[in-house]
């Protein structure tokens, strides 16, 4: 019999006007892949912190033992002593530092308060290829993508001697092929016998590479899965996260009535911010309708977020040319505050760092953009503030316990809704989304669905970037497919697949 590794013993963890874990228990036996899953603010991320010691002892209840030893960590340093490293959602590399300075931060190799370069550099560049990364130590962070990124803080894990691997969802920012990468090398960590946890909303994933799943719904433990006793299947794994059957997993829009072109972009290049000789986004012609969801698919670096920025008030980019023609007039956007008047809005990728002030109360962050509708002579009227915060969280079914929460209080799930309230209370005509439901659980994803059909039932035009092709496909009216800054497939739903989507990146790459 496999030896218990960890064991959780009803931990509860209370949060001002919240429960977030009540009498939760899990255990992990050593050598396995366990999976973590359940709706946003199920309480898994709140779980792996007081594992970590992120949430130190004395301010949860319960057990934790690992290794055959209670322990009670009063921070990460304790708990990374141990070998148990989490590895969060929001990468923790500094951009202007190298691979091998991050890889070492907190950790430095040396003597005597000065730093060994020669081996911090030789001891980085093999753990880069312990994970697969062909990449000098000496690589800026800032020059590499999201997925190689992904892969330096496994490293950095790795150089801490880690024992118990948590992953906090590890793939969210990746695409399919670097996802598939990662999957496939925690495998070959395990078969080496490491013990990973991850959490993921990537229930197709989660049933490739876990030996057993633990379901948190509402703070408290359902059940545990194990491979080869109960089904993994994803209809299995939703119906014990949200304890109902969603027999569709993409609403439907009934009664579908497309109207005449409400945007139109024409001959649209863009050039990179630093690197001004470098095409980001190269003569791309689209156009929406009014009541219409279009839906932009690429893989990770297409231009897709660099097209919706430089359309929305040239947010990003220089040298911006082509003609932007709103409801049959050209019209040209200097900046954001233009686009919010020519009812133009764009939900940011990063609701963290460019979408939401973490700090600030839901009530705060829903007016945000619309200032002027809760305001007199420059002074905020409270009450109405209150008062529409209140009315999106109705409209929404937002889950907090007060619109005077602080933001960063709520789970990635309400945290995205806010974000739509926050543009949807601008009245936009033309809603912009890009990656509107990365990081949320496949409840909260209908939610959102539901959201994105309602505003095109009443006739506005929204456009979706996403990186996932069942989702593109499954809300989309039309979809464009971008590769390398270019336009390079326009496909109706009808004609529309994963295999022509996929085949129109592929034709474009190898210049047929």
């Amino acid at each position: 019999m496999a030896k218990i590794l960890l064991e959780m013993k009803n931990i509860v963890k209370t949060f001002p006007g919240v429960k977030a874990l009540d009498n939760v228990n899990l255990q992990v036996e050593e050598g396995e892949i366990h999976a973590l899953v359940g709706e946003n603010g199920a309480g898994k991320s709140t779980l792996m912190n007081v594992l970590s010691g992120v949430y130190p002892y004395g301010s949860y209840e319960g057990d934790i033992v690992y290794n055959g030893e209670v322990c009670k960590f009063a921070k990460i340093k304790d708990s990374e002593e141990k070998g148990i490293v989490i590895i969060h959602q929001e990468l923790a590399l500094i951009p202007y530092m190298s691979i091998g300075e991050n890889l070492f931060l907190g950790n430095e190799r040396g003597k005597s308060a000065a730093i060994d370069w020669t081996e911090t550099y030789g001891q980085a560049d093999q753990y880069l290829k312990t994970v697969g990364l062909k990449e000098s130590s000496r690589t800026l962070i800032k020059d590499i993508g999201v997925g190689k990124q992904q892969l330096v803080e496994i490293a950095k894990a790795l150089a801490k001697n880690a024992k118990l691997l948590i992953l906090d969802e590890p793939t969210a920012s990746l695409n399919e092929t670097d996802s598939q990468a990662l999957l496939e090398l925690l495998l070959k960590f395990k078969s080496e016998g490491m013990t990973c946890i991850i959490i993921s909303h990537k229930l197709n994933e989660v049933a490739y590479v876990a030996d057993k799943i633990t379901v948190i719904r509402d703070g408290s433990t359902i059940e545990t899965m194990v491979k080869g006793v109960d089904e993994f299947s994803e209809d299995r794994i939703i119906r014990g996260m949200v304890g109902r059957e969603i027999a569709d997993r993409f609403p439907k829009r009934p009664g579908v009535k497309i109207g005449d072109v409400n945007l139109e972009v024409k001959n649209w290049t863009v050039h990179h911010p630093l690197y001004t000789e470098r095409k980001v986004v190269d003569n791309v012609s689209i156009q929406v309708h009014k009541g219409e969801v279009v839906g932009i698919s690429g893989l990770m670096g297409a231009g897709r977020t660099e097209l919706a920025m430089s359309i929305f008030g040239k947010s990003y980019g220089t040298n911006i040319s082509g003609t932007l023609i709103i409801n049959g007039k050209e019209v040209k956007l200097k900046n954001i505050r233009d686009a919010i008047d020519h009812k133009i809005a764009y939900v940011t990728e990063d609701r963290k760092g460019n979408g939401l002030i973490l700090s600030n109360p839901i009530k705060t962050n829903t007016t945000l953009a619309n200032m002027d509708a809760v305001s007199h002579h420059t002074v905020i009227d409270k009450d109405k503030e209150y008062e529409v915060a209140e009315d999106y969280r109705g409209k929404l079914k937002t889950k907090c316990p007060t619109v005077e929460q602080n933001v960063g209080n709520l789970s990635g799930g309400n945290q995205q809704k806010v974000l739509l309230a926050k543009w949807m209370f601008t009245e936009p005509d033309v809603l912009i989304l890009d990656e509107p439901t990365r990081g949320i659980d496949v409840g909260a994803k209908y939610e959102i669905y539901c959201i994105i059909n309602e505003l095109a039932a009443a006739g506005k035009s929204v456009i979706m970037i996403s990186s996932e092709l069942p989702e593109v496909l499954g809300m989309s009216d039309r979809i464009y497919v971008m590769n390398e800054g270019r336009i390079v497939g326009e496909l109706s739903q009808e004609e529309a697949s994963q295999e022509v989507i996929m085949s129109c990146i592929l034709k474009s790459s190898k210049g047929e």
